[in-house]
């Protein structure tokens, strides 16, 4: 099977989107130029904050979901590797869910 990734971009009004891809410069082009309507396309220009390969495309799907749940914060431990905040904030989360 092909690498896969899973990315975040940036978006102009500061908001991440979150994705998976085989072709990621590709990907990144396309976002861009606003080829894909929707959510980038109203938010441009964007830039590549973040990406983890994967083996296959079946496992970065599998954590871009997991990602696009996640709140902005939890996003941007991750991406700073804070690791210490990223568990806080999963937490935090949990104990609202239990709520």
């Amino acid at each position: 099977m092909k690498d896969a990734w899973v990315y975040i971009v940036e978006c102009a009004d500061g908001t991440y989107y979150t994705g998976s891809t085989t072709q990621l410069e590709d990907r990144m082009t396309k976002h861009q130029t606003g080829y894909y309507t929707g959510y980038t396309s109203l938010r441009l220009p964007v830039k590549l904050v973040w990406s983890e390969a994967f083996p296959d495309i079946r496992q970065a799907i599998e954590v871009e979901r997991k990602i696009k749940r996640w709140s902005h914060g939890k996003k941007k431990a991750m991406m700073e590797g804070d690791f210490d905040l990223l568990h806080e904030l999963a937490r935090s989360t949990e104990k609202q869910r239990r709520r």
